[in-house]
């Protein structure tokens, strides 16, 4: 224990460079993912489609995520993490060039199918570099520092894609995603360290590491996590609007407020996880299950909207890191794979609530229906995470 408190002062004031500028590629990967949804009227217009077929680009990007995420993982295996970084970025830059060059509809679905094949990959393998860089006792923490972007997304992603779309137009957006994506890549290659080149194991091994009950039941528990708190922030809207009566300029001020949550809770959630990683889940589902709950008589109120909202960034997005870091050390073999498998669940969870919510949108509770929905899909995985504590699924060296 001695040897724990004398090293950890050193040790958490320092991450390696590249953790942070993970964290900017991130930012990229997820921000493209929520931007659309600030530009549906002007790629409607442009491509003469409907808002409604629009949306399909934000569908295509998370079923892209969804299965391209592990697909990419073994499609990569033989390529040293610097250079599947580097791809990926080079793929995401041609895929938003290609879009925004593009007069068909078609293409450009397909282009962002392409895109999240390379987002899926590059957050992949940016979850083992940056683990591996800082180091055993640092994972959980490098891996909050990171996933920053994914907050930092949140809070700029429509915002921004709505002032971009006015300034640039809905093709000067791409463009300028693009040119940032072959920015970043040349740096990161710089500071992804050498150590992080590791050997490639065979596709059967990957699969092998993978194939485990405490594997099946942590990508359960995540999926349903993710479905509850990200359920109640894809119908934050109409929540906010028809019940909270806050008016509509105002509505991106609470996915704001939720998003600079999300900035801390993600790193929070990775301090405490490195110690007590499983205990660090349950907590944040569990904290999340608390504030849906609260949400639903006190979502009438605008300011408890926001203060609630704000909270529930702060401990949903705790989950991310603390599920990434558990899928890295449950299939030690193969940690490329499984942080890929983590990305799946975490869009999946996203998929579910989505599809769910817009089901429950529609019955006699209106408003509430996703968040009632959330609640239960977030109970769920909080008993499923309780039931791998009771089993003793989680590897023996590590502490719940």
């Amino acid at each position: 224990m001695g040897d724990a408190s004398t090293s950890a002062p050193q040790t958490r004031q320092h991450l390696p460079f590249v953790v942070p500028l993970l964290a900017l590629g991130t930012f990229l990967m997820i921000t493209t993912e929520y931007i659309v949804a600030g530009l549906l009227q002007e790629i409607s217009a442009d491509l003469n489609v409907s808002i409604a077929q629009v949306g399909l680009l934000i569908t295509a990007f998370a079923v892209g995520m969804i299965v391209g995420s592990p697909a990419m993982a073994l499609a990569t295996l033989r390529l040293p993490p610097r250079a599947t970084l580097v791809l990926a970025l080079v793929v995401f830059a041609a895929g938003h060039a290609v879009a925004a060059l593009s007069g068909s509809f078609a293409l450009v679905v397909v282009a962002r199918v392409v895109t999240a094949l390379a987002s899926g990959a590059f957050w992949a393998v940016a979850s083992v570099v940056a683990t591996t860089a800082a180091g055993p006792a640092d994972s959980s923490r490098a891996l909050g520092v990171m996933m920053s972007g994914v907050g930092l997304a949140t809070v700029a992603g429509v915002p921004l894609g709505s002032f971009a779309g006015q300034l640039l137009e809905w093709r000067g957006t791409f463009w300028a995603l693009a040119a940032l994506a072959l920015l970043v890549a040349p740096v990161i290659a710089k500071f992804t360290p050498h150590e992080a080149d590791r050997g490639t194991p065979s596709v059967r091994g990957e699969l092998k590491a993978i194939a485990t009950a405490r594997m099946a039941v942590l990508i359960l528990a995540t999926v349903l996590a993710t479905g509850g708190y990200m359920t109640t922030f894809s119908y934050l809207s109409p929540l906010a609007t028809d019940r909270a009566g806050i008016p509509g300029w105002a509505v991106p001020l609470v996915f704001v407020a939720f998003g600079i949550g999300a900035v801390i809770g993600t790193n929070l959630a990775g301090r405490f996880a490195d110690q007590r990683p499983l205990t660090t889940f349950i907590t944040t589902t569990g904290a999340t299950i608390v504030l849906m709950i609260l949400l639903i008589p006190l979502s009438a109120n605008p300011v408890t909207m926001f203060v609630l909202m704000f909270l529930l960034g702060l401990a949903g997005m705790g989950v991310p890191p603390v599920g990434t870091g558990l899928a890295v050390r449950f299939a030690a073999a193969a940690p490329t794979l499984a942080a890929a498998l983590a990305v799946s669940a975490f869009n999946g969870g996203t998929a579910l609530g989505t599809w769910a919510g817009s089901i429950t949108l529609e019955t006699s509770v209106g408003v509430l229906g996703p968040l009632i929905f959330a609640v239960v899909s977030a109970a769920l995985g909080l008993v499923t995470l309780l039931v791998m504590a009771a089993l003793r699924l989680t590897s023996q060296e590590q502490p719940a």
